[in-house]
């Protein structure tokens, strides 16, 4: 008897699993109305865009498969630079999803060392958790701030941006989100260069959502 119950039980949840998985498909995602990221603002805060919009090669976007992007360059009247890279990917479930600066710069040269996290804390919105690293490339230092955004979540942890991604694309009937990074160059001081890409940080996460949709 017990055995025939734990029998019946796989299979409803088997048959209800399939019913799920299968109207999913069947259904499509919803659809999360938003601008493209070209729009996105030339001003934040104290920061201005300078030079125009950088763009990857054919062979880097093949392996980026990102549904859009930007990388621009911005700059403080005192002179403080910074990058700041969004790849959005609308959907993730044919298996472009964003890639993670872990695996992309070691392979682009990059060596990573002094992993943490720091505070974004964006004006009139609550503080989240970024990772930061220190990175080098020759005679090239920066200092690197990312996190994953989407679907009104923002983490730092790519492992958890996965599982609310599956979540997610039950509950809510979408997979879309975002890498979102700011690299700084680091002069005398690398407090300094985080204060400045903490700084770039927040004063563009306000705008993120009309571009990563909640």
């Amino acid at each position: 008897m017990k055995s025939s119950w734990r029998f019946a039980v796989l299979l409803i949840l088997i048959l209800v699993g399939g019913i799920v998985v299968n109207a999913w498909e069947y259904l499509g995602e919803a659809p999360a109305p938003r601008k493209e990221l070209k729009d996105f603002p030339k001003e934040l805060g104290a920061w201005q865009q300078t030079g125009p919009d950088q763009s990857f090669d054919e062979a880097t976007l093949s392996v980026l498969r990102a549904s859009d992007y930007l990388m621009r360059n911005y700059r403080t009247a005192e002179g403080q630079g910074g990058n700041f890279y969004v790849g959005f990917y609308a959907s993730q479930r044919d298996g472009a999803t964003y890639h993670s600066p872990l695996n992309c710069l070691p392979g682009s040269g990059w060596t990573m060392t002094a992993p943490g996290s720091v505070t974004i804390a964006p004006p009139g919105k609550p503080p989240f958790q970024a990772n930061k690293y220190l990175i080098q490339n020759g005679g090239t230092k920066e200092l690197l701030v990312y996190w994953y955004q989407g679907r009104g979540r923002t983490v730092a942890s790519e492992y958890w941006g996965k599982i609310y991604t599956v979540i997610d694309s039950v509950k809510l009937r979408r997979s879309d989100g975002a890498m979102v990074r700011v690299m700084v160059p680091v002069g005398k001081s690398e407090t300094a260069a985080l204060e400045a890409a903490a700084e770039l940080a927040a004063s563009a996460s306000p705008f993120l959502p009309e571009f990563i949709p909640d």
